[in-house]
């Protein structure tokens, strides 16, 4: 069986998917091809897998990398499984030039990796790439199950669903933990031993619908409580999200520095002092990074000294879909799939979250009904701004770039037009080879 990681110069990312496959039994002896175009990332990823496979495995698993695009055909032949966790452009031009521009035109961002004019931009850098690993999967591994990492993660899985053959599942962090989340940071935590969740939306802004305790008890009301007086009384990294609850009922996926650009009611030019108020971190995104770089320097200097590496199973959806799709054994995901008809109120093109089961034959998308109506508008603003960003993609027409990002709800509620589309083309044209397409 044979597992191939697209992206493996991430390789703390790397390590935790591959890891877990290695302490798999199902999977512990698969060939793992590792598929970058940084030669220098690829070859730390390989002699970090290695050691863990020589630690925790016995050395069952077999290393292989591939290098360049030359290589991509070799590294998916056969694949029974891909992981993508690409970032076409990285932090440095790509990432400092979707906040660098904006903010020319006095519009700030946190993250900008999945709506908003960053996320739109990353968008089309990347589904370019994702044509090209599509093309190349329908020919040498056409039966093989996508297991979609990458941001922004509903513009590119619904490009996959709609636009090619690729068998695919966007799997995101943010859902296995957003129920954990929220009751630590009310001090509720004697709740989440046994605690039932239901979420449904879409990436990013899916809604805990209902979380009762054990015994069955509703813990909204308390949440809704508890919620409201740490919003009144402190400042703390969550503000968004409880205002989300107590405006909308409901507590959201993805954290707050993430929400706070997802709508058009936190960053706003003539309020400023709702950055303050609310604790929202203005370009944490390019800090983050370079943290992450800078710890990864440091990490990988303390690993490479060690020589062996030990690993535990992560909270990573990937180990245990490939354990279900092998074993067939029954595990349930929350994945980003094609609506089609699992939220009624919610466009049949758009790329949902909603609860899945996985099995032997593949992933199957629960029925979900009808989203509450505003939280269904709220995601239906993001939805806009996807399926936009995903036909500029196709038809590579710079209008329709445009369109994507009038559309935006953060973007439109700070620019005129004519802004917008004047740092739409003066993004793309620093982007430079990464965008020539839309030119």
């Amino acid at each position: 069986m044979k597992i191939t990681f697209l992206g493996a110069g991430s390789t703390v990312f790397a390590r935790n998917v591959l890891g877990d496959c290695m302490g798999t039994e199902a999977l512990r002896d698969a060939e793992m091809a590792l598929y970058d175009i940084n030669a220098k990332r690829l070859e730390e990823s390989k002699l970090i897998l290695q050691a863990i496979n020589d630690t925790i495995n016995g050395g069952r698993a077999s290393i292989v990398v591939y290098h360049g695009r030359e290589q991509l055909e070799a590294a998916l032949r056969g694949a029974v499984f891909v992981v993508n966790a690409i970032q076409v452009g990285g932090y440095d031009p790509a990432t400092i030039t979707d906040f660098e521009i904006p903010k020319k035109y006095g519009l700030r961002q946190t993250i900008a990796d999945t709506i908003g004019i960053g996320g739109v931009m990353r968008a089309l850098r990347t589904i370019p790439v994702m044509e090209e690993f599509a093309k190349v999967m329908e020919r040498v591994c056409p039966n093989a199950l996508l297991l979609n990492y990458s941001n922004p993660m509903a513009m590119l899985t619904s490009y996959m669903l709609r636009y090619t053959d690729v068998k695919t599942v966007g799997l995101c962090h943010s859902v296995q933990i957003c129920s954990e989340t929220l009751l630590k940071g009310l001090g509720m935590e004697d709740k989440l031993e046994g605690r039932v969740e239901y979420i449904a939306g879409i990436n990013h802004m899916a809604w805990l619908l209902s979380l009762h305790d054990k015994d069955g008890n509703d813990l909204y009301p308390e949440i809704k409580k508890r919620a409201a007086h740490k919003n009144a009384t402190e400042k703390h990294d969550d503000m968004v999200r409880y205002e989300y609850i107590k405006h909308l009922g409901y507590y959201c996926t993805e954290s707050s520095e993430h929400n706070a650009e997802y709508n058009p009611f936190f960053l706003k030019k003539g309020y400023p002092e709702l950055v303050d108020r609310f604790n929202i971190p203005l370009d944490e995104y390019p800090r983050r990074c370079i943290r992450q770089i800078a710890e990864w320097d440091e990490e990988w200097k303390k690993i490479h000294n060690q020589g062996s590496i030990g690993h535990e199973r992560s909270l990573e959806y990937a180990s245990h879909i490939m354990e279900a799709v092998v074993t067939n054994s029954v595990y349930k995901i929350n994945g980003n799939v094609l609506n089609t008809d699992l939220i009624d109120n919610l466009d049949r093109d758009a790329c949902v979250e909603v609860p899945c089961l996985v099995d032997g034959s593949g992933v199957h998308p629960c029925k979900v009904g009808k989203l509450p109506a505003h939280l269904a508008a709220m995601n239906m603003t993001n939805v806009n701004t996807q399926l936009l960003a995903v036909e500029a993609a196709v038809s590579k027409k710079k209008e329709d770039v445009y369109h994507a990002a009038m559309l935006d709800p953060h973007t439109a509620a700070e620019l005129s037009i004519d802004d917008i589309v004047a740092m739409c083309d003066e993004m793309i044209e620093e982007h430079g080879p990464l965008m020539e397409m839309y030119r």
